[in-house]
C-alpha cells in the first residue's frame, strides 16, 4: 500500500480540559505504521493512561469514560515521554484537529524542558481538502461519511484507530495522486528563497509573536503576526504563493527576525505598534482589529459569557476563548459552532424559547434543548468545538 509518507504516527490524547497550557494529558493513543514497500505497511499500536496529577472535571469523565480512579495509578507523564519521541520519531504527526494534540504534547514535554518537534498533517483539513462539499468535518462525521470502525470512540488508542483507517479509506477510493496533492498542501511545505539560510525557519518557534522580514537594508520590508510563527512564516514560501505579495517578499527577502508574545493578544498589540512605528514597506494598511472581547464558559446549561478582553488580567486569560472583534463575531462564531458540531442554539444563548431550538426542529442539534443529551455533556463538546479559539496560558508569573 502506497503512503503519503515512510512513516505515520497516528497520536490521539486525552486531556483534563482544552488549554493546553493550563490543562494536562490523561491518555496517550499512537498506531505507527512504516510502509512496507512491496509488503503489507508495519502497523504497531500503543496506548497508556496518564496520571494529570490534577482531578477530572466530571464533564470529562462523562465524555471519556476516564475517571479519577482510572488514572491514580497511572504513570505520570514525565515517565512515558521517551517513548511517545521514540513512537513518533521519524514520522509524520497525524492527528484529527491536531492543533490539539499537538499542543499539548509541545507544552508537556516543555514542562519537563525538553523539545518535542515533528511534521504535522491534520486530518479535519485533509477531510476538508479532498471532501469540500461535505458540511461537517469532525471525527464523528468522518466515522459516519466513510463508515469508520467506532470500537473506543472518545479514548485516545480507539481515536487514533479511526485516523488510520479513514487514511486506509482514502486510499481505497480516491487516486493516490490526488491524496498526496491534498497532503502537500495541508502540509504547506515551504520551499524558501535561495537567498535565505536553510535553518532559517528551524529558528522560529511554534508560539504565537511577531515576525518581521528585511532586504537589504536596516528597515522591514513587512512586519506579521501569527499564533504560530513557524508556520506562518512557512506559508509565505509555500510552493503556490498566497498572495502577490507573498510572490515579491520571496524576491527580496534577506532575513527574518522575530519576537515572541503572550498568546495571540500580545502579537495583535505587538504587530500593530511595529507596524505604525516602522512604515514597512509591504503593510499597506495596518489591520484595526483591536481584540476587544473574550467567551467565557459558565456552569452546564449556562450560555457563554461574551466579556472585555481589556479588562481581564493577562495571568486570567487561560479559559477563555477569542480574541472577537465585538459581540458580533462572537455570536457569528458560535452560530458556526453550532452548525457544524449540532450544538444547541439556547444553551449557547443564540436564542430564548421554551422546548425546542430552532436547530432542534431542523434536526440540527443534539437535543440538549429537550433533555436529549445532558448539559455536561453538551458542555464538554462545546469546549472541544471552541479548543482553536482557547487563549494560551500567560507564561508568566
Amino acid at each position: 500500500m502506497q503512503l503519503f509518507a515512510p512513516s505515520l504516527a497516528f497520536v490521539d490524547l486525552e486531556t483534563t480540559g482544552t488549554a493546553a497550557g493550563a490543562d494536562a494529558i490523561t491518555e496517550v493513543g499512537i498506531v505507527r505504521v512504516d510502509d512496507g514497500g512491496d509488503s503489507p505497511p508495519r502497523v504497531s499500536e500503543w496506548s497508556t493512561l496518564v496520571n494529570p496529577g490534577v482531578p477530572i472535571p466530571p464533564e470529562i469523565q462523562a465524555l471519556t469514560g476516564i475517571t479519577d480512579a482510572m488514572v491514580r495509578p497511572a504513570p505520570r507523564f514525565s515517565a512515558i515521554a521517551g517513548e511517545i519521541l521514540s513512537r513518533t520519531d521519524g514520522a509524520l504527526f497525524i492527528a484529527h484537529n491536531a492543533r490539539f494534540d499537538y499542543g499539548f504534547l509541545k507544552h508537556a514535554f516543555a514542562r519537563l524542558d525538553r523539545t518535542f518537534t515533528a511534521r504535522v498533517l491534520c486530518t479535519l483539513k485533509l477531510s476538508r481538502r479532498l471532501f469540500p462539499g461535505a458540511e461537517q468535518h469532525n471525527l464523528d462525521s468522518l466515522i459516519a461519511r466513510h463508515a469508520l470502525p467506532t470500537e473506543g470512540r472518545h479514548r485516545a488508542l480507539g481515536d487514533a484507530r479511526v485516523l488510520w483507517a479513514f487514511v486506509q479509506t482514502l486510499y481505497r477510493d480516491l487516486p493516490a495522486e490526488t491524496i498526496e496533492l491534498a497532503a502537500k498542501r495541508v502540509l504547506k511545505t515551504p520551499s524558501l528563497p535561495p537567498q535565505l539560510a536553510l535553518g532559517a525557519l528551524d529558528a522560529l518557534p511554534e508560539s504565537p509573536g511577531v515576525y518581521l522580514f528585511y532586504g537589504l537594508n536596516a528597515l522591514p520590508l513587512y512586519v506579521g503576526k501569527s499564533r504560530n510563527l513557524r508556520e506562518r512564516v512557512g506559508a509565505h514560501f509555500s510552493s503556490d504563493y498566497r498572495s502577490p505579495t507573498d510572490l515579491r517578499l520571496s524576491d527580496e527577502i534577506r532575513r527574518i527576525e522575530f519576537e515572541q508574545t503572550a498568546g495571540e493578544i500580545g502579537a495583535l498589540l505587538r504587530e500593530s505598534a511595529l507596524v505604525k512605528s516602522l512604515l514597512p514597506a509591504h503593510n499597506h494598511a495596518l489591520r484595526r482589529k483591536v481584540a476587544s472581547g473574550l467567551l467565557e464558559l459558565g456552569a452546564p446549561g449556562e450560555p457563554p459569557r461574551y466579556v472585555p478582553a481589556h479588562g481581564i488580567e493577562p495571568s486570567a486569560l487561560s479559559g477563555r476563548y477569542g480574541p472577537f472583534t465585538s459581540k458580533r463575531q462572537a455570536r457569528d462564531t458560535l452560530r458556526h459552532l453550532a452548525s457544524r458540531h449540532a450544538l444547541c442554539w439556547t444553551l449557547l444563548g443564540l436564542e430564548r424559547r421554551l422546548g425546542p431550538c430552532f436547530a432542534r426542529q431542523v434536526k440540527r442539534c443534539a437535543g440538549a434543548c429537550v433533555g436529549a443529551e445532558s448539559a455536561d455533556a453538551h458542555q464538554a463538546r462545546l469546549a472541544e468545538a471552541l479548543a482553536p479559539y482557547a487563549v494560551p496560558a500567560w507564561p508568566y508569573e
